[in-house]
């Protein structure tokens, strides 16, 4: 039977039920007991309620599988317990809520079921549900229709519950270390804290544009400046880029800062919280992702920059330095890089990098020592002022996290981002932006201090054996859909 068909037999039946003088969407209702809880209790009087997931009628008796969040028990009525009511289960869909009291008895099959003596339906269900979702014709369907993805695949809410407990962990981990969550502005008037485009809105009193913040990075920041040692922050950012596997324009990041820490420090509590986390997920600090089998336990390999990127691309960074020899020497290789709006030495070797290396790492590894230039918030190391004092956590060809020893220089803070500015005005499309408010707080003094960001979701993914970002996040971004044209 067509859709359309289908629902018009719904409708049919509400206009029905209404006729009888019941409410079918009534506000309360007398639930004492879920599924799980009543599954236990034999020879006892029980109230459940929840979706119909099936209706079986025989005659004058019939059995009917009621799911809630627990999970599901078996109801059986009988025209001879429901003289007057049994009737009405011809009114009854699936996917409709009911609520049903009565004694917990076991069949003769062996199965826990709920003999119904009273029962009210709570939600009439005007549309029905699909046996199942399959095939790749319906992803796009089941990410924005995630209200039934969650109905009709159970596996959709473990990976989200998972997520919930990965959250719940990071959280309990910082806040047993002396950290603080604290939250700052999504609508920013000046965006920052990473290379990426901006969400632009409008404020209409205040008659300014603001941006979605692409970060929460400067203002953490500003907050040590103000005398906080460790603070940490789970949020929501926007980036107005490209979607695939690993990028979505709206995402959960972690971003911690750490007063009187460097990055040998950030590593060592990364080791311990990520190796825990997994521990705590998978019981193990081994699981399989898409088939490979990764190894989170401590300590992680160790390998720099310019060693990966030599490795495959066998191109040595140490002895170019120039945006012209780094073009010169991509070309030799044979390396075909899109150059659009990619300029100055540090985007373009960032452009290599993720073209060439960065995809080739499996296991957990800290990729260390990046060039100065790829990171215009993050302080030179001492010993080698060419490279940050930084790092990143890759997995899988994700990058989990990127941390580095926080530049507290204010001159030399504006005068990278001026850099910045210049590139911008040669073509690069991608650059951090000047903000002046920033740099005063500088002046006024931030302690040596070593931050860290971590993607919530590429995390989740990986916990979770999903291959997209979209699998782990309830309501992906997608293109608006098209609105049906009324007949």
């Amino acid at each position: 039977m067509a859709l359309e068909s289908l629902q018009k037999e719904r409708l049919k039946k509400l206009k029905n039920i209404k006729s009888l003088g019941i409410n079918p969407y009534p506000a309360t209702t007398n639930r004492k007991q879920t599924t799980a809880e009543a599954l236990k209790m034999v020879g006892k009087k029980v109230a459940v309620a929840g979706r119909l997931r099936s209706l079986r009628p025989h005659g004058k008796i019939a059995f009917a599988d009621l799911e809630d969040v627990s999970g599901k028990i078996q109801l059986f009525f009988s025209q001879n317990e429901l003289p007057q009511n049994y009737d009405f289960l011809n009114n009854l869909d699936l996917g409709d809520f009911i609520q049903a009291e009565g004694e917990v008895f076991k069949t003769q099959a062996g199965e826990i079921t709920v003999k119904v003596q009273v029962y009210q339906l709570l939600t009439k269900s005007l549309r029905p549900l699909p046996s199942a979702w399959y095939g790749l014709e319906d992803v796009e369907e089941r990410y924005r229709q995630r209200y039934v993805d969650l109905i009709i695949n159970p596996e959709v809410r473990q990976v989200m519950d998972t997520r919930h407990k990965i959250v719940r962990f990071i959280r309990n981990f910082l806040e047993d270390r002396g950290f603080t969550e604290v939250e700052t502005p999504v609508l920013q008037p000046i965006y920052g804290g990473a290379t990426a485009r901006p969400f632009i809105t409008k404020h209409n009193v205040l008659d300014a544009n603001f941006y979605l913040r692409i970060a929460d990075e400067l203002y953490l920041k500003r907050l040590i400046v103000g005398g906080y040692e460790k603070v940490f922050e789970i949020n929501k950012d926007f980036r107005n880029e490209g979607i695939d596997r690993q990028h979505s324009p709206e995402f959960t990041m972690l971003e911690f800062y750490w007063a009187y820490a460097n990055y040998e420090d950030l590593m060592k509590l990364t080791e311990e919280m990520v190796s825990k986390l997994v521990k705590e997920i998978h019981g193990s600090y081994k699981f399989k992702y898409e088939g490979t089998e990764l190894d989170f336990t401590a300590p992680f390999k160790r390998v720099s920059f310019n060693e990966l990127v030599k490795k495959y691309s066998g191109i040595d960074l140490e002895k170019i330095k120039t945006e012209e020899e780094i073009k010169d020497a991509i070309k030799e290789k044979g390396i075909k890089l899109d150059f659009k709006g990619v300029v100055g030495a540090g985007p373009l070797v960032d452009e290599l990098y993720k073209k060439v290396a960065r995809l080739q790492v499996q296991q957990p590894t800290f990729v260390t020592d990046y060039p100065y230039a790829m990171k215009p918030l993050s302080k030179r190391k001492e010993d080698d002022p060419e490279k940050s004092a930084s790092f990143q956590l890759l997995v899988m060809g994700f990058e989990l996290v990127n941390a580095y020893n926080e530049l507290n220089n204010p001159q030399e803070q504006e005068a990278r981002w001026r850099e910045e500015l210049e590139l911008a005005k040669k073509g690069l499309e991608e650059h951090q932006v000047l903000d002046e408010d920033y740099i005063r707080a500088l002046e006024y003094g931030m302690p040596p201090t070593a931050g860290f960001g971590m993607g919530i979701d590429r995390l989740t993914a990986i916990l979770t054996d999903q291959h997209s970002l979209k699998d782990v996040i309830l309501f992906p971004t997608l293109k608006p859909e098209k609105r049906r044209k009324k007949k």
